[in-house]
């Protein structure tokens, strides 16, 4: 049992951190594909990276739709809306450091090369506090979660080889 919160808002958290970890992996591949394919301009990635984060949570939000009408049976209301759209699109702060890094590189302060490596490094570390945030209160002993946050760095880190493994 999760100490200190009832099931929907435990439900919630999970709601909430489920979407972080999709966009994060999502722009994850896309930083890395970037960056695999040779010299790419600041504003190119950018948009590229725009591109996936709201076709990302577009289709997320679009299945949390769906889902609902077959789990219940009937359309959200006015307020499951709001919260459909506040847990989806709230997963953007996960993913506003490559937009940093990228935006550094587009005033011409830092190559874009650097800012994509940056800009998974961050993603990585992301996915990482993502997981500690959902252990943190846990009652789980500190080597359980060392193995569910170790788990959660290694699975980013499968990602980065993968990527690399396709385009290199």
């Amino acid at each position: 049992m999760h100490a200190g919160l009832e099931a929907p808002e435990r439900a919630e958290r999970a709601a909430l951190l489920k979407e972080r970890i999709y966009l994060t992996f999502a722009a994850l591949a896309v930083v890395l594909t970037l960056g695999s394919h040779g010299h790419v301009e600041p504003g190119d990635a950018v948009v590229t990276l725009l591109v996936t984060v709201f076709g990302t949570l577009s289709a997320v939000f679009t299945a949390d739709l769906i889902s609902h009408i077959v789990a219940h049976g009937r359309l959200m209301t006015a307020a499951e809306l709001r919260h459909a759209a506040v847990t989806t699109f709230g997963a953007l702060g996960a993913v506003a450091l490559p937009f940093v890094f990228l935006g550094i590189s587009a005033l011409g302060t830092w190559p874009v090369e650097h800012a994509l490596r940056a800009a998974a490094a961050a993603l990585v570390a992301s996915l990482v506090a993502i997981g500690w945030i959902a252990v943190r209160r846990i009652p789980l002993s500190w080597w359980q979660r060392l193995v569910a946050l170790g788990a959660e760095a290694a699975l980013g880190l499968g990602v980065i080889a993968l990527q690399l493994l396709a385009h290199g």
